[in-house]
């Protein structure tokens, strides 16, 4: 019988054609999030499509994706997804942590209930994920974390301080992380988005009507009631789909960037974030007395 030569350098080509990658994203029932989905999918990637209430994903389901109800500060919830996606593929190759919201308010305002639950979704919810997938892309030998941070993990601004924290702290966490697990050939990416056209502006309303309001800060809360300028529209907002696509094209880059600012804004704050804190203060003070003579 006559021996069969087989080319190992080829059959190493024909996996790495055929093989699927898969992608794990979380917040997927509306903006960001859900606007990810369908790039990845549009690119042919296995989607896992979460959101706390799996009915807001059922669009998604019908797209395509593979979809799980999961909340970010729920152990129990996150291990069984991960869990499943290991069982059904074999491997993650992208995790985008996108789940969050703004906790806006004077920081004397904002109780300390409500600054554990902006770190517990802000801050934990992307260290429980990195911590349940890591084990599995270190196992592999590649994969992409991917954590969506804003403007806000730039610069600080008045209103915002509960919120900024969080995102000053993914910023540290995932720089440290970074170079942590290079070494594993695991990259770890921070997009930066500023102004973007979702239901952002709505959220921020109901977290600041729930505050009890210090008449100290008046102008400041006239400034928070004019959500445009804190985030959820204006001119310089961008669509979803264009951070999406800057997340795709970190997930799918062989060497990725660690930050990418996107929209007008979110370049504008990087640089501001480098200037003197008393030209910051002083912007702001004039921004305050703005809006005191328009009341």
């Amino acid at each position: 019988m006559a021996s069969e030569d087989v080319d190992e350098s080829d059959a190493v080509v024909d996996e790495s054609i055929t093989r699927e990658e898969t992608v794990l994203i979380t917040g997927c029932s509306s903006g960001i999030g859900r606007a990810t989905a369908k790039v990845f999918l549009d690119e042919g990637w296995r989607v896992y499509a979460t959101s706390r209430d799996i009915t807001d994903v059922t669009d998604l389901a019908e797209a395509g994706c593979q979809t799980a109800a999961l909340d970010v500060t729920d152990d129990d919830q996150i291990a069984a997804v991960v869990e499943e996606i290991i069982d059904d593929w074999g491997r993650i190759d992208c995790l985008v942590n996108n789940a969050g919201y703004a906790q806006m308010g004077p920081v004397e305002d904002v109780s300390v209930e409500d600054v554990h639950s902006q770190f517990d979704v802000n801050v934990y919810g992307p260290h429980r994920l990195a911590r349940q997938v890591l084990p599995h892309m270190r196992e592999q030998g590649d994969g992409t974390i991917v954590n969506l941070s804003s403007l806000a993990g730039r610069v600080s601004y008045p209103g915002n301080g509960v919120y900024c924290g969080s995102k000053f702290a993914l910023e540290a966490m995932s720089d440290a992380l970074r170079a942590e697990v290079s070494s594993f050939d695991v990259d770890v990416v921070l997009v930066e988005p500023g102004p973007v056209e979702t239901n952002f502006s709505k959220r921020v309303e109901d977290e600041v009507d729930t505050l009890d309001r210090t008449s100290a800060y008046d102008s400041l809360y006239r400034i928070l009631d004019d959500t445009a300028a804190i985030g959820g529209g204006g001119p310089a907002a961008v669509p979803p789909r264009r951070v999406a696509e800057v997340i795709l094209n970190a997930a799918s880059s062989t060497e990725p960037a660690a930050r990418y600012p996107v929209g007008p804004f979110a370049n504008f704050f990087a640089y501001a974030g480098v200037l003197p804190a008393k030209w910051r203060d002083a912007a702001y003070r004039l921004v305050s007395k703005l809006a005191g003579v328009r009341s």
